[in-house]
């Protein structure tokens, strides 16, 4: 079968990129292929079992078209402050003009107008002053919420104007894998285990969302495709009384909190608040079983949930951040008997499982029965249970109540999104014909002068690249290295993240990381590995990250840079 495009998944990312080609008013085949099921036909036994039954092939709770959004809560965060890394990678003003575009779809296909989290100023002012108090950050989101039931009517609605405008759709095929030629992706071979099919296409997207991250590590892994291990969140689903919640749910709907409570100073968050919402249980392979949360726009429950995650990011030796994740789930499962596992906050303090019968004792009435009462700290890893606990405790100072004996705990609450594809700024991949969108890509370098990625960075960028970067209006260029001066692999990402904010420039535009400055005529600009460096001229955003399969490759002793980047960067570009 021939296509112009191909895209592989129906999540959002693949649904959306099928939208804007028809909104622009392409005329290309476009072929979409989706493990699951359309949203009509999705459906989850649990509503008459009462108990999740491990539904095969897949779970209809993440599978299918809309991905795990048809059974989500319908949550639709309207902040660029909020959901990753792309604000610094496009600029803040394009990924709001971004995010308000695509809201306006989702309100064309009949998502509810009204929206959460705004007014409140005086309230809100109290809630930021407590969070400020106790060590934490209140990101200010609005929320357009759908919730679930409105979620899956919105989708079908989606579903049915893409086949209504030519995009033909093969529901229960599963990608096997890539069709390349010479390094260049022709299409996607698929199978429905019974029916094998070859799609051949120009461009392939690859968009198969947190459920296929670890699909498209092992493809990334298999074909060469650029890539680095990236961020993984582990953590717990929390869930306490209306009661507790009440003024944040009101004010705030969804309290979108960070922090890096100490020792470890590792970024943890919550996540998916759902007021008056329902636990959730969602299978993955290998019958991972993983809790998530959602909440009906009418269908309400007396508790509110929401999710703490401790992201992890991991360099050298160790590169699989979602096997590693994989097993913390599996071992918890394992004490589960393959459920979700539950645990009251006063019982870890106390070093005890908890029991059964002490669930029903409670104030707080589990919204997921059939989890299974125990010890959660048998599993988690000590890093992130005590950052987790850190996290509470301070939660509590801006909630009271948050962290009372009987608040319950859920896990494991596990968050793939480790996959960072190298892609430009138009996502192609290091493959010609491969695209990569949605939680399983994130893009890593702006991919001028793939040359200068070199060995600890020492000669760099000097003024005739950093104004050809200017001339094309790029605000954000990612660099990588191996180590920064003094900083070695073993040390964190995170540290270099937060420690190399801000470029020290000068009026020459010249950049030196670390080593002797780079010769060419101008004064020298040093870079200090120093948090709350002053900005300077140089550039508006620089950040080094540990990738240390990329070797050096040619330039490891530039001299003369201004002639290195005019070699690099044509004038062309």
């Amino acid at each position: 079968m021939n296509a112009d495009v191909v895209i592989v998944g129906a999540g959002p990312a693949g649904i959306f990129t099928a939208l804007e080609m028809i909104k622009k008013g392409s005329r290309q085949k476009i072929v979409m292929v989706e493990k699951g099921q359309p949203v009509e036909k999705r459906h989850c036994p649990k509503d008459k079992t009462k108990k999740c039954v491990n539904c095969k092939p897949y779970c209809h709770i993440t599978t299918g078209f809309s991905g795990a959004g048809a059974f989500s809560d319908g949550k639709l965060s309207l902040s660029y402050e909020v959901g990753g890394d792309l604000p610094t990678l496009i600029g803040a003003d394009l990924a709001q003009e971004t995010i308000d575009y695509a809201d306006q779809i989702y309100l064309e296909f009949g998502a509810d107008e009204h929206i959460e989290g705004l007014g409140h100023e005086e309230e809100r002012k109290e809630i930021r002053r407590r969070a400020i108090q106790a060590g934490l950050k209140l990101v200010d989101c609005p929320i357009r919420h759908m919730g679930t039931e409105k979620a899956q009517g919105i989708y079908l609605a989606i579903e049915r104007y893409l086949q209504e405008n030519g995009v033909e759709m093969y529901f229960g095929y599963e990608c096997s894998n890539l069709i390349l030629e010479n390094d260049v992706c022709k299409g996607v071979a698929m199978s429905n285990g019974k029916v094998d099919l070859e799609i051949y296409a120009k461009h392939t997207v690859v968009a198969t969302g947190r459920r296929g991250a670890d699909w498209l590590e092992k493809l990334c892994a298999e074909h060469n495709i650029a890539h680095a291990p990236g961020t993984v969140d582990i953590g717990v689903r929390v869930e306490v009384r209306n009661e507790v919640m009440e003024t944040v749910n009101r004010v705030l709907y969804e309290s979108k909190l960070v922090g890096y409570p100490r020792p470890f100073k590792n970024k943890v968050r919550t996540f998916c608040q759902n007021p008056g919402g329902f636990v959730s249980q969602e299978n993955y392979d290998n019958n991972l079983a993983v809790v998530n949360g959602h909440s009906y726009k009418e269908k309400k429950s007396d508790n509110t949930n929401l999710s703490i995650l401790c992201s992890h990011n991991f360099s050298v030796p160790f590169n699989q951040p979602i096997a590693y994740a994989q097993k913390v789930g599996e071992l918890t499962n394992m004490l589960a008997n393959g459920q979700i596992l539950v645990q009251r906050f006063g019982d870890i303090l106390d070093g005890k499982r908890t029991w059964q019968k002490e669930l029903a004792q409670s104030n707080i009435r589990p919204t997921l029965p059939d989890a299974v009462a125990g010890d959660i700290t048998a599993a988690m890893p000590y890093r992130a249970m005590t950052n987790i606990i850190n996290f509470i405790q301070a939660m509590d100072y801006v909630v009271p109540g948050f962290a009372a004996y009987e608040t319950l705990l859920y896990s494991p609450e596990l968050k793939f999104y480790s996959n960072r594809v190298k892609m430009d700024t138009d996502f192609n991949t290091s493959l010609q014909g491969l695209h990569c969108l949605g939680d399983v890509a994130f893009l890593v370098v702006l991919d001028l002068c793939p040359d200068l990625l070199m060995d600890g960075l020492h000669h760099v960028i000097a003024a005739s690249l950093i104004q050809r970067l200017r001339q094309r209006r790029i605000k954000n260029v990612f660099l990588f290295c191996r180590r920064h001066g003094r900083l070695h692999p073993e040390q964190r990402v995170n540290d270099l993240l937060m420690q190399l904010r801000r470029v020290l420039g000068v009026e020459q535009q010249v950049i030196d990381v670390g080593g002797a400055a780079v010769k060419g005529g101008v004064q020298e600009a040093q870079l200090r590995g120093q948090r709350d460096m002053a900005g300077g001229a140089g550039m508006e955003f620089v950040q080094v990250m540990i990738v240390p399969q990329l070797q050096s490759r040619g330039l490891y002793r530039a001299d003369g840079a201004d002639k290195v980047a005019i070699h690099r960067v044509p004038a062309s570009a």
